[in-house]
């Protein structure tokens, strides 16, 4: 078995048979040549779609989104993590992610990475799920 540190693990680590072979969920294709090219709102608002099935607050909003980064060409590579590596949904959710960002308008192919440092905490959480949550 490898070993492992705390900040080696990707979503091959949760997956018994695992669809990424490079720890990244994708999702989408190229846009087409001339294309428009969504913004960060709407990336943002593809995000705010996905739920932690556990949690009523979307993945945004809880601070599971360490990073987003669209190029000319309307693709998207987004940071991510979960509230914890054990989230039993941790082979999954970065799927859906990706195919949520993929679906908006203006956006080309889709990669999600999962990133373990910092690790996640409640601080991380917007006021909005903070309230949804009664933490605030």
């Amino acid at each position: 078995m490898k070993e492992m540190t705390e900040h080696s693990q990707d979503l091959r680590d949760f997956m018994p048979v695992s669809p990424y072979d490079d720890g990244k969920a994708r999702a989408g294709a190229p846009l087409a040549e001339g294309a428009s090219v969504a913004g960060r709102d709407a990336v943002i608002d593809g995000l705010r779609t996905v739920y932690d099935p556990e949690i009523p607050v979307d993945i945004y909003e809880l601070g599971l989104i360490y990073g987003v980064e669209i190029d000319e060409k309307g693709n998207v590579a987004i940071d991510m993590t979960l509230t914890a590596p054990a989230c039993p949904v941790a082979g999954e959710m970065p799927k859906w992610a990706a195919d949520a960002v993929a679906a908006v308008e203006g956006v080309g192919e889709v990669e999600v990475s999962m990133v373990w440092d910092p690790p996640w905490s409640p601080a991380r959480m917007s006021d909005d799920a903070k309230m949804a949550l009664d933490m605030g």
